[in-house]
């Protein structure tokens, strides 16, 4: 009988928070939380980028361009 009991408060649960994630807010949050994790993942690759460049240019001996030669 416990088992059952916990069994439903679980679905209860689930039910209420899939219920809190349908419609315009729950979607809303739904693309925000999106959103930012895209974001993250492009900073990231961003700061990785720079980082390396920063490596192959120490590694070749490779200057920065000065700014008179644009």
């Amino acid at each position: 009988m416990g088992i059952g009991m916990a069994i439903g408060v679980i679905a209860f649960r689930k039910f209420t928070e899939a219920r809190a994630n349908i419609g315009p807010d729950g979607l809303n949050r739904a693309v925000a939380r999106l959103a930012d994790g895209v974001y993250d993942f492009a900073d990231a690759v961003r700061a990785g980028m720079s980082e390396r460049e920063g490596e192959l240019r120490a590694a070749l001996g490779v200057n920065e361009p000065d700014a008179d030669r644009r």
